[in-house]
């Protein structure tokens, strides 16, 4: 593991001079990439700097002078671009006096945290033991989880007096990833997920990444990519959410208020539940086989359904050279799930359920567009392609142009369009300039930010981490379809942010950097509540700073006094901005992958 101390040392002559922070990607940089160190410090004049490589040769130096006043950080910041350096090798960064420990230039710097955030994914693993052996040693290895999960649906009175009468089903969900911190599972979250690891191998440039035994994972040896088996280990769980045929079951329809749902008998085949999980929560800390809270099915959504259609298309498209009947056994899922879809389109999770996350979504268009795009991008029927159209024109700006995550789909399916062969040539070059016109938006607002990340706005909101990194691969796509390095270096600085390029000079991925987190809200990877437990293993990311959505009492007590890159803490009990989730990692494992192969 690569671990780089990168703090700036005292001038040791001279007058007294401000105090100097930088701040800068601890992980290390890629030669053909832009490289950017952040000095925080309160000097109103410009600031030298210089770079000195191993033998003690200076290479570059220069200049910075500051940036207008922050918003974002609070800081008055330089930006010292060592974009000239391209050398492999280990440099020394001299700023007024100040001396920051090696730098590391390198093609493969990404390497380590592509394969540990991947890794990530098998530890969040249900139904299965997790093996010291494919965990990364002892201190992470536990017993399975809820095994053989075989559960019924929700029945009783919830939160908002709605009185559920369960159904005559029970089925078995047995496996899936625990979506965070918590034991649920759930389908919304698990489908931009699954799509994520997915994308990261069908629209990666040639070779692609994690071939077969290049990761930790008990499947290593099978001929398939390890990026693939993983995906597959989510992919069997959605299939297993799927509602058998004429189970009937009771259902809200339409937008609800705040009282109690009205229900009817609906027949549900095809549709999807919305999530497996505890009746209530369960406390801090807790290990998976330990979980002794009652496993329920809570009602099936269409947006469950929708995600299920979309990802199990994916997984026709991808899986029919690998794996015939499996691609197969995919494809005719996705088409039950989107017909079931279109009967009832207007099935919305219901909302009054404790002990898991609601994942509560009240427009639907971006969702019903992604599944067809998949769909369409799986058949090439062309009733699938008119449909494309009529959804297309449905979107809202809102839903359109905007990077990815949970409840805002579209750019999945548009990025679908813009890299599966075999799409029409006007589809897909009409999807290249949505993504291309999105990446630069992006891109225009690093110069607007203190610490040069492609976000501009001062809400920060709960997994703002995340959705930076999902900013980070609309960027890298563009960059893609361009060859625009603007773009690139856009998409990298995603990465540089999450690995300590901001304020608080904090890598907010476990294992990683000179001050890596450490501290996740997590049931299992615990230490701090518990001495038994474990931290957490390397590649988990943190769901970082949050300003909007101060949950917690922890996250709470921040409120009103701090800048909105400096609303986090590296604390268990704080969810609000410490939770890790599946959605997170995927985008970082997204785009480790790729700047791994060398950011093309």
């Amino acid at each position: 593991m690569r671990w780089l101390v990168l703090a700036a040392l005292p001038a040791s002559t001279g007058a007294a001079a401000p105090p100097v922070a930088l701040h800068l990607n601890q992980v290390g940089f890629l030669p053909n990439a832009a490289k950017h160190v952040i000095v925080a410090t309160t000097a109103t004049a410009p600031v030298a700097w210089s770079l000195r490589d191993a033998r003690g040769t200076t290479v570059a130096r220069g200049t910075a002078a500051p940036f207008v006043p922050d918003a974002a950080s609070g800081d008055r910041v330089f930006d010292l671009d060592l974009s000239g350096v391209r050398a492999p090798g280990r440099y020394r960064l001299s700023v007024e006096g100040a001396t920051a420990r090696l730098v590391e230039v390198g093609a493969r710097v990404y390497q380590p945290l592509a394969k540990a955030a991947l890794n990530f994914f098998y530890q969040q693993r249900a139904g299965t033991p997790i093996l010291a052996t494919h965990a990364g040693g002892v201190r992470w290895a536990r017993p399975a989880g809820h095994e053989n999960e075989i559960v019924g649906c929700f029945a009783g009175v919830d939160e908002r007096g709605t009185a559920w009468p369960g159904c005559a089903l029970r089925l078995d969900v047995t496996g899936g990833w625990y979506d965070a911190g918590d034991h649920g599972k759930y389908v919304v979250n698990g489908g931009i997920a699954a799509w994520t690891l997915v994308n990261a191998w069908e629209a990666a440039a040639a070779p692609h990444p994690f071939p077969d035994g290049s990761a930790a994972l008990p499947e290593a040896g099978n001929g398939v990519s390890d990026l693939l088996d993983e995906a597959r280990w989510e992919l069997m769980f959605l299939l297993r959410m799927q509602v058998p045929d004429g189970t009937i079951v009771a259902l809200p329809r339409g937008n609800a208020g705040g009282g109690p749902l009205s229900l009817s008998r609906l027949d549900a085949g095809g549709m999807a539940f919305h999530k497996v999980a505890d009746r209530h929560w369960t406390a801090l800390p807790t290990a998976p086989a330990d979980d002794a809270e009652e496993r329920l099915l809570y009602p099936p959504s269409t947006a469950a359904t929708l995600n299920l259609a979309a990802t199990a298309a994916q997984c026709a498209r991808v899986w029919r050279r690998i794996d015939a009947a499996f691609a197969k056994r995919c494809l005719h899922a996705a088409e039950r799930a989107y017909a079931a879809a279109q009967r009832l389109p207007d099935v919305h999770a219901a909302q009054g359920f404790t002990g898991s996350g609601g994942y509560g979504d009240e427009d639907l268009s971006d969702e019903f567009y992604w599944a067809t795009a998949e769909l369409y991008a799986a058949t090439r029927d062309p009733a699938l392609l008119r449909e494309l159209t009529r959804r297309t024109a449905a979107l809202s700006p809102a839903n359109a142009e905007r990077a990815p995550n949970w409840s805002a789909t579209a750019m999945l399916g548009t990025i679908t369009l813009a890299t599966v062969d075999g799409v029409p040539a006007d589809v897909r070059a009409a999807a290249r300039d949505r993504v291309v016109a999105l990446a630069r938006r992006f891109a225009a607002e690093t110069d607007q930010t203190g610490y040069r990340i492609p976000f501009a706005g001062t809400a920060y909101a709960w997994g703002s981490n995340g959705a930076l990194l999902n900013r980070g691969i609309v960027l890298a796509l563009g960059a893609r379809f361009t060859n625009a390095p603007a773009l690139r270096d856009a998409a990298i600085a995603t990465l540089d942010y999450v690995l300590g390029r901001n304020p608080l000079d904090q890598s907010y991925v476990s294992g990683f950097g000179a001050k890596p987190m450490m501290n996740p809200h997590h049931r299992y990877w615990a230490h701090q509540l518990d001495a038994r437990y474990p931290g957490p293993p390397p590649g988990a990311l943190s769901g970082g700073a949050n300003n909007t959505v101060m949950a917690d009492p922890v996250a709470a007590q921040l409120k009103g006094r701090c800048a909105p890159q400096r609303c986090w803490i590296d604390d268990a009990r704080a969810y609000a901005v410490n939770e890790v989730a599946i959605n997170w990692n995927a985008p970082l494992v997204w785009l480790a992958a790729w700047a791994d192969g060398g950011a093309r």
